[in-house]
C-alpha cells in the first residue's frame, strides 16, 4: 500500500477574531497535511520536532490519535514548542505572529521505509532552513533513490522577507528535487516580487521543475505544466470560517487524489492528461474548501470517515 510521509515544523496555533482568542490547535504546514491525510485512512508518516513540554505532549498523541506515525517526532531537551499566533480579519483570512526559535532546530531521525511511487511532501522555511538542510537533503536523496514522488509547497511567508537571499541556493535546489511545486501569490510577491503565475512560471519555475501550481485565495488556480500545458480553476464560493489550513488541505487533497487515482511516478513523468489533472486538482479544492468551513486546521473525522 502507498504511504505518504511529510517533514516539516509543529506549532501550537493560537486563533484571535477581534484581539480575542477563540481556539487553539495543533499545526504546521505538513503537519495539517498528514492530519487530514491520517484522517482519510492514508498510511501517513511525519518527521519533525517539537518542544519537550506540555505542547510537545499534545501535538505527538495528536498525530497518534489521527492514524500518523509519529516516531520521528524529535523532542530535545529544555526545548520549548513553537507557537504562532494567528489573527482573524472580518474576512477571516489569518494573519500570522511566530514565536519559534530558529537557530536552535535541530532535526535527527531514522529514515522511514520509502517504496516508489510513494509520496513525500515539504514545504515552508523547514524546507529551506540552512540549520538543518543536511537533514532535509538526506531525506529528499533517498526519496528519489527509492523512486518516490515529491511535492513541494513553497509556503513562504513575510516573516522571513529578509531572509530571501540567504535561503535562495536551498529554494533552487528545493525546485530542482520537486516533482510539484505548489506557491501562493503571497509567496511569490515576498520571493520574486511577482504575482503573475505566467511570469514566475516562465521566469523562476520551469526550469527547476516542470509542474506547478499556483493558488491565490477565492481567485482560480492557476496550472501550468511540460509542453504548454496550462489551465484554470475556478474557486467554489464557501462560507469562509478560517482560511488558515486552505493551502494545507489543498496539498492534503492533491495528494489523496493521487493515490485515489493511481497516479504513479511513471504517470508524472510521462506527463499527466487533463482528465487526470482535473481529478486530483478536483481532490484538492475539495480539501480546501471542506476545511475553510471550521476553525480546525485540518478536515473533520467526518469528512475523512466519508471519503475513505
Amino acid at each position: 500500500m502507498r504511504k505518504v510521509i511529510g517533514i516539516g515544523e509543529t506549532v501550537l496555533d493560537i486563533i484571535f477574531k477581534h484581539d480575542q482568542p477563540i481556539g487553539a490547535y495543533p499545526g504546521g504546514s505538513s503537519f495539517n497535511s498528514m492530519i487530514s491525510l491520517g484522517r482519510c485512512g492514508v498510511p501517513t508518516t511525519f518527521i519533525g520536532e517539537t518542544g519537550n513540554d506540555r505542547v510537545g505532549e499534545q501535538i505527538v498523541r495528536f498525530l497518534k490519535d489521527n492514524g500518523v506515525n509519529a516516531d520521528n517526532v524529535n523532542r530535545f531537551p529544555d526545548s520549548k514548542s513553537p507557537i504562532s499566533l494567528a489573527f482573524l480579519n472580518d474576512r477571516n483570512d489569518a494573519e500570522y505572529l511566530f514565536y519559534k526559535d530558529h537557530p536552535h532546530d535541530q532535526l535527527d531521525f531514522v529514515f522511514p521505509d520509502i517504496q516508489p511511487d510513494d509520496i513525500v511532501l515539504f514545504g515552508s522555511f523547514y524546507a529551506v532552513n540552512p540549520v538543518i538542510r543536511p537533514q532535509v537533503m538526506g531525506l529528499l536523496d533517498n526519496a528519489r533513490n527509492h523512486g518516490a514522488i515529491i511535492y513541494y509547497d513553497v509556503n513562504f511567508r513575510s516573516s522571513h522577507r529578509n531572509e530571501v537571499m540567504r535561503i535562495t541556493p536551498n529554494l533552487l535546489e528545493n525546485l530542482e528535487y520537486a516533482d510539484i511545486v505548489r506557491g501562493s501569490s503571497e509567496d511569490f510577491e515576498v520571493l520574486y516580487g511577482m504575482t503573475d503565475p505566467t511570469k514566475i512560471y516562465n521566469a523562476e519555475i520551469s526550469f527547476y521543475c516542470k509542474k506547478f501550481i499556483y493558488t491565490n485565495g477565492e481567485h482560480p488556480v492557476t496550472l501550468r505544466a511540460e509542453n504548454g500545458f496550462q489551465k484554470t480553476y475556478p474557486v467554489t464560493k464557501t462560507e469562509t470560517v478560517s482560511t488558515i489550513g486552505a493551502g494545507d488541505n489543498f496539498n492534503a487533497g492533491f495528494i489523496f487524489g493521487l493515490l485515489k487515482y493511481g497516479i504513479t511516478r511513471r504517470h508524472i513523468e510521462e506527463g499527466l492528461t487533463e482528465e487526470q489533472w482535473d481529478n486530483v486538482m478536483g481532490c484538492a479544492q475539495m480539501f480546501s474548501n471542506e476545511v475553510c468551513k471550521s476553525l480546525y486546521n485540518y478536515v473533520s473525522v467526518e469528512f475523512g470517515n466519508k471519503i475513505r
